[in-house]
Protein backbone atom coordinates (compact mmCIF):
# COMPACT_ATOMS: atom_id res chain seq x y z
CA UNK A 1 0.00 0.00 0.00
CA UNK A 2 1.53 3.50 -0.62
CA UNK A 3 0.31 5.65 1.97
CA UNK A 4 1.35 8.64 -0.38
CA UNK A 5 -0.81 8.30 -3.68
CA UNK A 6 -3.54 6.76 -1.44
CA UNK A 7 -4.01 9.88 0.86
CA UNK A 8 -3.88 12.17 -2.00
CA UNK A 9 -7.04 10.00 -3.72
CA UNK A 10 -8.58 10.10 -0.03
CA UNK A 11 -8.39 13.93 -0.06
CA UNK A 12 -10.05 14.26 -3.02
CA UNK A 13 -13.03 12.68 -2.85
CA UNK A 14 -13.54 14.23 0.84
CA UNK A 15 -14.07 18.28 0.47
CA UNK A 16 -11.71 20.15 2.33
CA UNK A 17 -12.29 23.86 3.33
CA UNK A 18 -9.15 24.14 4.86
CA UNK A 19 -5.79 22.92 3.33
CA UNK A 20 -3.55 23.17 6.17
CA UNK A 21 -6.61 20.51 7.94
CA UNK A 22 -6.35 18.56 4.59
CA UNK A 23 -2.94 18.15 5.13
CA UNK A 24 -3.14 17.54 9.00
CA UNK A 25 -5.50 14.62 8.61
CA UNK A 26 -3.40 13.12 5.63
CA UNK A 27 -0.70 13.13 8.24
CA UNK A 28 -2.55 11.49 10.70
CA UNK A 29 -4.37 9.02 8.84
CA UNK A 30 -0.70 8.00 7.42
CA UNK A 31 -0.27 7.47 10.63
CA UNK A 32 -2.84 5.07 12.33
CA UNK A 33 -3.22 3.09 9.07
CA UNK A 34 -0.84 0.64 9.75
CA UNK A 35 -2.03 -0.10 12.95
CA UNK A 36 -5.47 -0.94 11.95
CA UNK A 37 -4.95 -1.72 8.38
CA UNK A 38 -7.02 1.39 7.04
CA UNK A 39 -6.33 2.10 3.10
CA UNK A 40 -6.76 6.11 3.14
CA UNK A 41 -7.61 5.76 -0.66
CA UNK A 42 -10.72 4.50 0.68
CA UNK A 43 -12.04 7.79 2.30
CA UNK A 44 -15.52 8.92 1.93
CA UNK A 45 -18.00 11.16 3.37
CA UNK A 46 -19.99 9.10 5.75
CA UNK A 47 -22.75 11.85 7.93
CA UNK A 48 -22.80 14.87 9.05
CA UNK A 49 -24.66 16.04 12.66
CA UNK A 50 -25.92 19.37 13.33
CA UNK A 51 -22.90 20.56 15.30
CA UNK A 52 -19.24 21.54 13.50
CA UNK A 53 -18.24 17.52 13.62
CA UNK A 54 -18.60 14.91 10.21
CA UNK A 55 -18.02 11.50 10.00
CA UNK A 56 -15.65 9.86 7.24
CA UNK A 57 -15.70 6.40 6.20
CA UNK A 58 -12.79 4.59 5.55
CA UNK A 59 -12.32 0.46 4.41
CA UNK A 60 -9.79 -1.57 6.07
CA UNK A 61 -7.84 -4.56 4.70
CA UNK A 62 -9.98 -6.77 6.10
CA UNK A 63 -13.09 -6.02 3.97
CA UNK A 64 -14.80 -3.93 6.83
CA UNK A 65 -14.58 -0.51 7.46
CA UNK A 66 -13.95 1.80 10.15
CA UNK A 67 -15.19 5.66 11.00
CA UNK A 68 -13.18 8.68 11.08
CA UNK A 69 -14.57 11.94 13.41
CA UNK A 70 -13.23 15.32 12.14
CA UNK A 71 -13.81 17.57 14.66
CA UNK A 72 -12.00 20.24 14.77
CA UNK A 73 -10.61 21.38 18.68
CA UNK A 74 -11.28 25.28 18.01
CA UNK A 75 -15.06 24.26 17.52
CA UNK A 76 -16.14 21.39 19.30
CA UNK A 77 -14.65 19.50 22.46
CA UNK A 78 -14.53 15.49 21.92
CA UNK A 79 -13.82 14.98 25.66
CA UNK A 80 -17.36 14.69 26.22
CA UNK A 81 -17.66 12.54 23.31
CA UNK A 82 -14.74 10.55 24.95
CA UNK A 83 -15.75 9.53 28.22
CA UNK A 84 -19.32 9.67 27.54
CA UNK A 85 -18.27 6.47 24.94
CA UNK A 86 -16.51 4.48 27.49
CA UNK A 87 -19.89 5.09 29.99
CA UNK A 88 -21.65 3.28 27.37
CA UNK A 89 -19.17 0.57 26.73
CA UNK A 90 -18.68 -0.27 30.25
CA UNK A 91 -22.46 -0.68 30.73
CA UNK A 92 -23.04 -2.84 27.63
CA UNK A 93 -24.65 -0.14 25.43
CA UNK A 94 -23.87 -0.40 21.79
CA UNK A 95 -21.57 2.79 21.60
CA UNK A 96 -18.80 2.60 19.05
CA UNK A 97 -15.48 1.60 20.41
CA UNK A 98 -12.28 4.50 20.27
CA UNK A 99 -9.82 2.84 18.34
CA UNK A 100 -7.56 6.27 17.78
CA UNK A 101 -8.00 9.70 19.57
CA UNK A 102 -6.06 12.88 18.24
CA UNK A 103 -7.25 15.09 21.31
CA UNK A 104 -5.20 18.06 19.72
CA UNK A 105 -5.70 17.71 16.11
CA UNK A 106 -9.64 16.68 16.95
CA UNK A 107 -9.47 13.20 14.65
CA UNK A 108 -10.76 9.96 15.86
CA UNK A 109 -11.51 6.51 14.55
CA UNK A 110 -14.19 4.52 15.67
CA UNK A 111 -15.22 1.67 14.96
CA UNK A 112 -18.25 1.27 12.34
CA UNK A 113 -21.73 0.41 13.46
CA UNK A 114 -22.94 0.69 9.83
CA UNK A 115 -24.72 3.29 7.44
CA UNK A 116 -28.45 2.39 8.30
CA UNK A 117 -30.32 4.86 10.56
CA UNK A 118 -33.48 3.58 12.45
CA UNK A 119 -35.17 6.28 10.67
CA UNK A 120 -33.92 4.51 6.82
CA UNK A 121 -35.69 1.36 7.99
CA UNK A 122 -39.03 2.38 9.20
CA UNK A 123 -41.99 2.16 7.05
CA UNK A 124 -44.53 4.67 8.90
CA UNK A 125 -47.81 4.04 6.70
CA UNK A 126 -47.44 0.27 7.30
CA UNK A 127 -50.79 -1.72 7.25
CA UNK A 128 -51.84 -2.61 11.03
CA UNK A 129 -50.27 -6.30 11.29
CA UNK A 130 -48.70 -6.35 8.25
CA UNK A 131 -45.00 -7.36 8.31
CA UNK A 132 -43.58 -4.16 7.84
CA UNK A 133 -45.56 -2.66 10.75
CA UNK A 134 -44.73 -5.72 12.80
CA UNK A 135 -41.25 -4.85 11.85
CA UNK A 136 -41.46 -1.16 12.63
CA UNK A 137 -42.78 -2.81 16.70
CA UNK A 138 -39.60 -5.32 16.59
CA UNK A 139 -37.09 -2.34 15.86
CA UNK A 140 -38.75 0.29 18.76
CA UNK A 141 -38.56 -2.68 20.91
CA UNK A 142 -34.89 -3.27 20.55
CA UNK A 143 -34.40 0.55 21.00
CA UNK A 144 -36.16 0.75 24.24
CA UNK A 145 -34.71 -2.48 25.31
CA UNK A 146 -31.16 -0.81 24.66
CA UNK A 147 -32.86 2.30 26.32
CA UNK A 148 -33.25 0.72 29.46
CA UNK A 149 -29.63 -0.70 29.57
CA UNK A 150 -27.95 3.12 29.04
CA UNK A 151 -30.43 4.10 31.89
CA UNK A 152 -28.95 1.32 34.35
CA UNK A 153 -25.42 3.36 34.15
CA UNK A 154 -24.92 5.08 37.29
CA UNK A 155 -23.09 8.05 36.32
CA UNK A 156 -24.13 10.90 38.30
CA UNK A 157 -21.00 11.82 39.26
CA UNK A 158 -19.81 11.33 35.66
CA UNK A 159 -22.02 14.01 33.16
CA UNK A 160 -23.50 17.30 34.20
CA UNK A 161 -26.76 17.78 35.95
CA UNK A 162 -29.49 18.45 33.67
CA UNK A 163 -30.79 20.84 36.69
CA UNK A 164 -32.72 24.48 36.46
CA UNK A 165 -30.36 26.68 34.38
CA UNK A 166 -29.76 24.12 31.87
CA UNK A 167 -33.13 23.90 31.32
CA UNK A 168 -33.77 27.60 31.17
CA UNK A 169 -31.06 27.75 28.58
CA UNK A 170 -32.70 25.31 26.26
CA UNK A 171 -36.49 26.62 27.13
CA UNK A 172 -34.21 30.45 25.96
CA UNK A 173 -33.76 28.85 22.66
CA UNK A 174 -37.62 29.21 21.77
CA UNK A 175 -37.26 33.47 21.96
CA UNK A 176 -34.48 33.84 21.06
CA UNK A 177 -34.57 32.11 17.60
CA UNK A 178 -37.99 30.68 16.70
CA UNK A 179 -40.18 33.36 18.03
CA UNK A 180 -38.16 36.39 16.82
CA UNK A 181 -35.92 35.90 14.71
CA UNK A 182 -37.52 33.22 12.40
CA UNK A 183 -41.38 34.00 12.99
CA UNK A 184 -40.70 37.57 13.30
CA UNK A 185 -42.68 38.50 16.86
CA UNK A 186 -41.72 41.40 18.34
CA UNK A 187 -42.73 40.13 22.27
CA UNK A 188 -45.04 42.29 24.01
CA UNK A 189 -44.79 42.09 27.94
CA UNK A 190 -47.93 40.16 28.12
CA UNK A 191 -46.32 37.63 25.74
CA UNK A 192 -43.11 37.78 27.42
CA UNK A 193 -45.20 37.00 30.92
CA UNK A 194 -46.68 34.27 29.22
CA UNK A 195 -43.39 32.71 28.26
CA UNK A 196 -41.90 33.24 32.33
CA UNK A 197 -45.17 31.81 33.38
CA UNK A 198 -44.85 28.34 31.27
CA UNK A 199 -41.11 27.94 31.40
CA UNK A 200 -41.84 27.84 35.33
CA UNK A 201 -44.30 25.60 35.16
CA UNK A 202 -42.30 23.32 32.80
CA UNK A 203 -39.21 23.47 35.16
CA UNK A 204 -41.05 22.71 38.35
CA UNK A 205 -42.79 19.82 36.95
CA UNK A 206 -39.87 18.45 34.90
CA UNK A 207 -37.33 18.85 37.88
CA UNK A 208 -39.74 17.21 40.09
CA UNK A 209 -39.00 13.75 37.95
CA UNK A 210 -36.61 11.52 39.20
CA UNK A 211 -33.52 11.03 37.08
CA UNK A 212 -31.13 8.86 35.57
CA UNK A 213 -28.47 9.04 32.77
CA UNK A 214 -30.17 10.69 29.69
CA UNK A 215 -28.37 10.50 26.38
CA UNK A 216 -30.13 13.86 25.28
CA UNK A 217 -31.17 13.35 21.86
CA UNK A 218 -31.81 9.45 21.41
CA UNK A 219 -34.22 9.42 18.11
CA UNK A 220 -34.00 7.83 15.03
CA UNK A 221 -31.26 9.47 13.21
CA UNK A 222 -28.58 8.80 15.95
CA UNK A 223 -29.56 4.67 16.38
CA UNK A 224 -28.18 2.61 13.93
CA UNK A 225 -29.61 -0.75 12.81
CA UNK A 226 -29.38 -3.88 10.84
CA UNK A 227 -31.87 -3.47 7.80
CA UNK A 228 -32.07 -7.49 7.71
CA UNK A 229 -33.11 -8.00 11.38
CA UNK A 230 -35.63 -5.76 12.73
CA UNK A 231 -34.48 -7.53 15.89
CA UNK A 232 -31.22 -6.93 16.21
CA UNK A 233 -29.59 -4.86 18.86
CA UNK A 234 -29.23 -0.62 17.62
CA UNK A 235 -25.74 0.93 17.91
CA UNK A 236 -25.44 4.36 19.65
CA UNK A 237 -24.03 7.62 18.95
CA UNK A 238 -24.35 11.52 19.04
CA UNK A 239 -24.62 11.01 22.86
CA UNK A 240 -22.09 13.55 23.44
CA UNK A 241 -23.79 15.79 25.18
CA UNK A 242 -25.71 12.88 27.66
CA UNK A 243 -26.65 14.60 31.55
CA UNK A 244 -28.31 12.89 34.47
CA UNK A 245 -31.73 14.23 34.06
CA UNK A 246 -35.81 13.13 33.93
CA UNK A 247 -36.39 9.17 33.20
CA UNK A 248 -38.72 10.60 30.84
CA UNK A 249 -36.64 12.44 28.41
CA UNK A 250 -35.15 9.84 26.36
CA UNK A 251 -38.69 7.86 25.68
CA UNK A 252 -40.23 10.88 24.14
CA UNK A 253 -36.94 11.72 22.16
CA UNK A 254 -37.78 8.72 20.37
CA UNK A 255 -41.73 8.52 20.69
CA UNK A 256 -42.28 11.91 19.77
CA UNK A 257 -39.43 12.18 17.09
CA UNK A 258 -39.24 15.44 15.23
CA UNK A 259 -38.17 13.16 11.91
CA UNK A 260 -41.03 10.68 12.43
CA UNK A 261 -44.81 10.36 13.45
CA UNK A 262 -46.59 7.77 15.12
CA UNK A 263 -50.70 7.59 16.09
CA UNK A 264 -50.75 8.19 19.84
CA UNK A 265 -52.12 5.15 20.46
CA UNK A 266 -48.84 3.33 19.11
CA UNK A 267 -46.63 5.86 21.12
CA UNK A 268 -48.27 4.93 24.69
CA UNK A 269 -48.64 1.49 23.75
CA UNK A 270 -44.69 1.66 23.21
CA UNK A 271 -44.31 4.22 26.42
CA UNK A 272 -46.74 1.27 28.36
CA UNK A 273 -44.26 -1.40 26.96
CA UNK A 274 -41.00 0.43 28.38
CA UNK A 275 -42.77 1.21 31.62
CA UNK A 276 -43.32 -2.11 32.47
CA UNK A 277 -39.67 -3.05 31.59
CA UNK A 278 -38.75 -0.18 33.65
CA UNK A 279 -40.01 -1.14 36.47
CA UNK A 280 -38.78 -4.31 36.58
CA UNK A 281 -34.96 -2.86 35.94
CA UNK A 282 -35.98 -0.81 39.15
CA UNK A 283 -35.76 2.35 37.57
CA UNK A 284 -37.36 5.32 39.07
CA UNK A 285 -40.45 5.71 37.26
CA UNK A 286 -43.78 6.26 38.44
CA UNK A 287 -46.10 3.15 40.06
CA UNK A 288 -48.78 4.81 38.31
CA UNK A 289 -48.54 4.46 34.43
CA UNK A 290 -51.26 7.48 33.89
CA UNK A 291 -48.46 9.92 36.20
CA UNK A 292 -45.70 8.36 33.81
CA UNK A 293 -47.29 9.34 30.87
CA UNK A 294 -48.86 12.60 32.12
CA UNK A 295 -44.44 12.97 32.85
CA UNK A 296 -43.65 12.31 29.62
CA UNK A 297 -45.47 14.65 28.06
CA UNK A 298 -44.38 17.84 30.52
CA UNK A 299 -40.83 16.15 29.55
CA UNK A 300 -41.71 16.69 25.52
CA UNK A 301 -42.99 19.83 25.60
CA UNK A 302 -39.83 21.02 27.31
CA UNK A 303 -37.43 19.20 24.53
CA UNK A 304 -40.15 20.26 21.39
CA UNK A 305 -39.58 23.76 22.49
CA UNK A 306 -35.75 23.44 22.56
CA UNK A 307 -35.81 21.78 19.54
CA UNK A 308 -37.88 24.64 17.93
CA UNK A 309 -35.26 27.25 18.84
CA UNK A 310 -32.31 24.66 17.77
CA UNK A 311 -33.86 24.17 14.39
CA UNK A 312 -34.64 28.03 14.26
CA UNK A 313 -30.71 28.94 14.83
CA UNK A 314 -29.73 25.72 12.50
CA UNK A 315 -31.39 27.52 9.58
CA UNK A 316 -30.86 31.33 10.23
CA UNK A 317 -27.13 30.96 11.97
CA UNK A 318 -25.98 27.64 10.09
CA UNK A 319 -27.28 27.81 6.75
CA UNK A 320 -28.68 24.34 7.23
CA UNK A 321 -32.55 24.99 6.15
CA UNK A 322 -33.31 22.00 5.61
CA UNK A 323 -34.01 21.75 9.43
CA UNK A 324 -36.95 24.41 8.32
CA UNK A 325 -39.11 21.03 6.85
CA UNK A 326 -39.33 19.46 10.60
CA UNK A 327 -40.54 22.54 12.58
CA UNK A 328 -44.15 21.64 11.78
CA UNK A 329 -43.97 18.14 13.25
CA UNK A 330 -42.31 19.79 16.32
CA UNK A 331 -44.44 22.69 16.66
CA UNK A 332 -47.86 20.19 16.43
CA UNK A 333 -45.78 18.04 19.21
CA UNK A 334 -45.61 21.13 21.57
CA UNK A 335 -49.41 22.99 20.91
CA UNK A 336 -51.30 19.37 21.57
CA UNK A 337 -49.39 19.28 24.78
CA UNK A 338 -50.01 22.81 25.60
CA UNK A 339 -53.99 22.56 24.67
CA UNK A 340 -54.21 20.23 27.40
CA UNK A 341 -52.73 21.18 30.73
CA UNK A 342 -53.78 23.46 33.13
CA UNK A 343 -51.74 26.90 32.63
CA UNK A 344 -50.41 26.24 29.48
CA UNK A 345 -53.60 27.63 27.27
CA UNK A 346 -51.98 31.05 26.81
CA UNK A 347 -48.62 29.43 25.44
CA UNK A 348 -50.36 27.42 23.31
CA UNK A 349 -52.18 30.80 21.89
CA UNK A 350 -48.45 32.26 21.15
CA UNK A 351 -47.31 29.17 19.17
CA UNK A 352 -50.63 29.60 17.07
CA UNK A 353 -49.87 33.61 16.94
CA UNK A 354 -45.96 32.31 15.82
CA UNK A 355 -47.44 30.14 12.93
CA UNK A 356 -50.36 32.04 11.36
CA UNK A 357 -50.60 31.96 7.90
CA UNK A 358 -47.55 29.37 8.18
CA UNK A 359 -49.32 26.23 9.33
CA UNK A 360 -52.60 25.08 9.12
CA UNK A 361 -53.35 25.31 12.72
CA UNK A 362 -56.37 23.53 14.10
CA UNK A 363 -56.61 22.87 17.81
CA UNK A 364 -56.40 18.98 18.65
CA UNK A 365 -57.55 16.89 21.47
CA UNK A 366 -56.14 13.28 22.76
CA UNK A 367 -55.31 11.42 25.56
CA UNK A 368 -55.35 12.70 28.72
CA UNK A 369 -54.43 11.40 32.38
Amino acid sequence: MSQSSDSLSAASTVAWADPARRAAFEAWLAGVAGRHGLQPGSVRAASADASFRRYLRVDTDGGRSAIVMDAPPDKEDSRPFVKVARLLQAGGVGAPAILEWDEAQGFMLLSDLGDHTLLSTLQPQAEPFSQPDRDNRARYAAALDELLLLQRIDAQAEVPPYDDALLQRELDLLPQWYLTQLRGLTLTDVQQAVLQRSFGLIKAQVLGQRHVLVHRDYHSRNLMVDPADPRARPGVIDFQDAVWGPVTYDLVSLLRDAYVVWDEELQIDHAIRYWEKARKAALPVPHDFGDFWRDTEWMGLQRHLKVLGIFARLALRDGKQQYLDDIPRVWQYAHRVCTRYNGLGPLAALLEAAEAGTLGIQRQTGYTF
